[in-house]
């Protein structure tokens, strides 16, 4: 309970915020337009936005009232065929200005949030029945209008696939900043709260890959592939081959569509480099030995669905298979990622642009290093570390040296470790692979040289990866300590570069 003269402050505030309201809609006519009528504007005398509003007054329909809200009637589920018809027919601009309008013009009744907000403020004083009472039909107010829409539209066929989709836009939207609405970021977040309950973890089925599965998922799962490119059908067979298992989370709703997938090499130890796991397998139809099995790597893990960004997925997937491939090798005792680093190149060149004006050595290069380096290229002495540095990382022709690949292995190997265990945001992992593995309590376990040779590798990461290694005893405490305190576990190797690092760094 709020004590009594609390809640007549309170009281009072509300009545000075509404009163402020109306002098402000009243004296700001001209020079405040409210948003709606900007987008009714825009869309005046165009064909589109007449059916648009139409549209809209067909399917949205209101919100029942607090009485009414578990006995209104179930909305004609044409309604929602003729809005997914209707969203699926407009380009890309005219699906911008469409879900401006739903969640500005079909949103919460803010007018009612607030006459709701006093009637609790004024129940303080009341027994406890009535303020929860209160409390429910404010929270009840707070529903947008077009959620009733949202979760009728995941009913229908195609429905949750449609809803998947219609958020990858709303983010394409946010991230393109072709809106900068805050109820279109309110939108995704209602949208994100109901896949999260219609994704959870229970209603997801894990399904292993084989080559018998059918045509349409292989070749999906050959699309999906995000990190390590398939190239060709036979490549996609030894991935589900022998000593191989690939792994899928799949929804009742979306059938044939995987959503997250893993694939694992099933290895004698762990594994430190990724050409020795997709381009060097067994026979396809090779028996597997299972004393040759002792670790399993986890190569690869891809998200299939942008509108499920943000939906936890991955991690549970992780536990899932480890829990399965313990069933299958009782005597499994190691399980490890072979990760890549996908933002340590750009992370590097923009620390070298930042210090180009700085001394020579800039603490980039140590002097031995530094000296190493222009004797292979030929640098001359006036040359700064940071602009040779940054010039011979620009492309990927210094991979070719087997001299400038041992030349570069120990300050690239210092950088790269500072990148991965001390490089921040808001306090957790800057690398998003690295804060994936990290939330899901394993350890950062080894970096390793010249792991990935591609072009991509050497794009991305200068060619290096990352073992995360999962302590099956330890991931659960690994997680809340990273979580709750954003410490990182790591191992020696990694912790000792980190401190080469900081003693020898001035960035």
């Amino acid at each position: 309970m709020v004590a009594g003269h609390v809640a007549a402050t309170l009281r009072s505030a509300v009545r000075s915020w509404r009163h402020r309201g109306a002098l402000t809609t009243v004296s700001g006519l001209t020079e405040r337009p409210d948003p709606r009528c900007l987008v009714s504007q825009r869309w005046q005398h165009s064909g589109p936005a007449k059916s648009m509003e139409e549209l809209l007054r067909r399917t949205v329909g209101p919100l029942p009232t607090y009485e009414t809200r578990e006995k209104s009637p179930v909305p004609l589920e044409s309604s929602s065929i003729e809005f997914m018809h209707f969203y699926r027919n407009l380009d890309k601009a005219q699906k911008s200005e469409f879900l401006d309008k739903l969640s500005l013009e079909f949103g919460v009744d803010h007018g009612q949030v607030l006459e709701l907000a006093g009637k609790v403020l004024d129940a303080q004083l009341r027994d406890a029945a009535t303020v929860l009472q209160a409390e429910d039909r404010l929270r009840y107010s707070l529903t947008p209008r077009y959620r009733q829409l949202l979760s009728h539209i995941s009913r229908v066929e195609g429905g949750v696939k449609f809803l998947v989709d219609l958020r990858a836009d709303i983010l394409d939207i946010i991230s393109s900043k072709s809106s900068d609405s805050p109820h279109i970021r309110d939108l995704n977040g209602t949208l994100k709260s109901l896949l999260s309950e219609w994704f959870s973890v229970g209603l997801l089925c894990l399904e292993r890959i084989t080559w018998q599965s059918p045509c349409e998922i292989l070749q999906k799962i050959s699309q999906y592939e995000a990190v390590h490119p398939v190239r060709n059908w036979t490549d996609i067979k030894r991935r589900v081959g022998p000593y191989r298992r690939c792994y899928a989370f799949t929804h009742s709703a979306m059938p044939g569509e995987p959503l997250v997938v893993l694939h694992v090499a099933l290895t004698q130890e762990i594994s430190n480099n990724i050409q020795a796991i997709v381009r060097e397998f067994a026979a396809v139809d090779s028996e597997e030995d299972i004393s040759e099995i002792n670790t399993a790597v986890f190569y690869s893990i891809s998200s299939t669905q942008t509108g499920l960004q943000g939906v936890e997925l991955g991690n549970y997937l992780i536990k899932r298979v480890v829990r399965e491939l313990q069933s299958e090798f009782p005597h499994l005792a190691q399980f490890s990622s072979l990760s890549p680093i996908p933002g340590f190149s750009t992370w590097l060149q923009g620390i070298l642009s930042q210090h180009r004006k700085e001394s020579r050595g800039a603490g980039v290069l140590l002097e031995q290093e530094w000296e190493e380096l222009q004797a292979v290229t030929g640098g001359e002495a006036r040359d700064k570390p940071t602009d040779s540095l940054r010039r011979l990382l620009c492309t990927n022709e210094w991979v070719r040296s087997e001299r400038l690949v041992r030349a570069l292995e120990p300050a690239l190997m210092r950088l790269c470790a500072w990148y991965l265990y001390g490089e921040k945001r808001r306090g957790y992992a800057l690398d998003p692979v690295a804060n994936f593995h990290l939330q899901n309590g394993a350890t950062m376990w080894r970096l390793n040289w010249q792991a990935d040779t591609s072009p991509r590798g050497i794009t991305n990461s200068c060619g290096m990866m990352v073992n995360y290694r999962y302590y099956l005893q330890e991931t659960t405490a690994n997680s809340a300590a990273y979580l709750q305190t954003k410490a990182v576990t790591a191992s020696e190797q990694v912790l000792g570069l980190v401190a080469q690092f900081q003693k020898n760094s001035k960035l």
